[in-house]
């Protein structure tokens, strides 16, 4: 071998060692990127959730308050009926 083919594998593996230890650092980064999306993802998913409580809970309220408006207009057309025939 001359000296420019073994300065070529001394290069290469120079390369090599840089790419396998560059490969190990972003492999250890890989839980801790994992973890953040999994946080990201369940504070999304309980935003989502707490919004669409939310939406049930005025719906709901919104159908209550309907509901007690209807009752309070039947109790009095009852009301009124009775005194009608009273009259």
């Amino acid at each position: 071998m001359t000296d420019k083919n073994i300065q070529q594998v001394i290069e290469i593996e120079k390369q090599s060692q840089e790419i396998y230890e560059k490969a190990k650092r972003e492999a250890q980064q890989l839980p801790v990127l994992a973890e953040q999306e999994a946080k990201a993802m369940i504070e999304k998913a309980k935003a989502d959730a707490q919004e669409q409580a939310r939406q049930i809970i005025a719906k709901a309220q919104t159908t209550d308050a309907a509901q007690g408006i209807s009752d309070q207009a039947t109790a009095k057309a009852s009301e009124l009926e009775t005194l009608a025939k009273k009259n």
